[in-house]
């Protein structure tokens, strides 16, 4: 059920991507302007996270979950009726409000029943196993646009949610076992600024939030590159993009398998290798053979492998920095880690707004690859010479 909920939003995400290019002339509107049902999406969630992890931690996860599922719902009914981008934008923000519930307390309800190194493989088996959806939809999001129009994606995600919420409410139980304090918005404030002083929650946090940011630029500019500069198609996009969904599955599979026997600090140096070598694979391409649809997905590929290999581990250090604010850490984490999406899904939209190249998208996410080795790099040698444990 953790995989079921957290592979909610997600979905929600990925399905619509390879819509985007066409809703522009359906809205009568530019990309940049339809660009934010992705940015603002990510930036919902972003906002939504420093709310949900304390509420989690006060009322308990599970009603949580069931309520914030309840929210995706409706937002859903609202975007599958909207008549303008306006309208579309709004449903879009309440639906990644309501959807992230599911991906956050996902996190914390592991962390809850398990240490450090366990915590991590489980995230790579959930994350590995969640993937599933996401690496479809973006096909099931270009065939359902071709076939019935774009507001059947949407129908899509509102019967997997309508499904999965039942199930929920009887499967999922209750792991946040007490103390459940009840803080004030200020208190909150205080207990994000002391997750914030610690270099045990900044530094995995960064990692995190930069690797993620390579993975959303991407998505914020590939439906513009593959359909309008490369000459692609939504189907072509959706079909690629499984390149991507695979190799980040790979990348959750060795972690699943491998994070308690080798730990959480030698896979996250690994998948950080793999992401920066994307990045140079991209740039090779582009300026010594000039890029195509393969060679741009094969480029997300090892930053997916990279990231399957970093993001389940770094989660896991980050919200076990603070034993006393799991939902919190949580939280915070998460929202620094779709807040950075949400800016490098934004700029690589800004930037390719009427351009002719695809070398914005291939800069941003070269260089969010390379500021996730500085950070991870950089807080540890902070915490070394704090005499701290990385």
């Amino acid at each position: 059920m953790l995989v079921a909920v957290s592979a909610i939003n997600p979905l929600a995400l990925n399905i619509l991507m390879p819509s985007m290019p066409g809703l522009v002339r359906i809205f009568d509107t530019d990309y940049s302007t339809v660009q934010l049902t992705l940015t603002l999406f990510l930036a919902s969630i972003a906002l939504a996270q420093l709310i949900i992890g304390p509420l989690s931690d006060r009322f308990g996860r599970r009603p949580v979950v069931l309520i914030g599922t309840g929210v995706f719902l409706v937002a859903s009914v609202a975007c599958i009726f909207s008549t303008s981008i306006e309208m579309l934008i709004i449903g879009r923000i309440f639906q990644a409000f309501g959807g992230c519930t599911g991906m956050v307390m996902g996190r914390a309800i592991i962390r809850d029943m398990h240490g450090l190194d366990k915590s991590a493989s489980m995230m790579g088996y959930v994350t590995m196993a969640m993937v599933v959806v996401p690496m479809m939809a973006p096909s099931m999001g270009g065939y359902l646009d071709g076939k019935y129009g774009w507001q059947s994606s949407f129908i899509l995600v509102f019967v997997y949610a309508a499904v999965a919420l039942p199930f929920a409410y009887f499967l999922i139980g209750e792991t946040h076992k007490g103390p459940f304090r009840a803080e004030n918005p200020l208190r909150m404030l205080i207990g994000y600024g002391s997750l914030l002083k610690k270099i045990q929650f900044v530094r995995p946090a960064l990692q995190i939030s930069f690797s993620t940011a390579a993975f959303f630029a991407f998505l914020g500019g590939a439906p513009y590159v593959t359909i309008d500069l490369l000459g692609g198609t939504p189907v072509q996009y959706g079909l690629h993009f499984m390149i991507a969904s695979m190799c980040y599955m790979l990348g959750n599979f060795i972690t699943g398998r491998m994070s308690e026997k080798w730990g959480a600090e030698r896979l996250v140096g690994i998948g950080l290798f793999f992401a920066m070598s994307g990045g140079v694979w991209l740039l090779v391409n582009y300026y010594a053979f000039g890029l195509s649809v393969f060679t741009l997905f094969c480029g997300m590929g090892f930053i997916a492998l990279g990231n399957g290999l970093t993001l389940p581990s770094g989660t896991a250090a980050a919200i076990s920095a603070d034993a006393t604010r799991v939902g919190a850490a949580a939280g915070m984490s998460g929202s620094m880690q779709l807040g950075a999406g949400a800016i490098a899904s934004f700029l690589s939209g800004w930037f390719l707004t009427g351009s002719s190249s695809a070398l914005p998208l291939v800069i941003i996410m070269t260089v969010c690859s390379v500021l996730a080795i500085v950070a991870q790099v950089g807080g540890g040698l902070l915490s070394k010479q704090d005499g701290k444990p990385n």
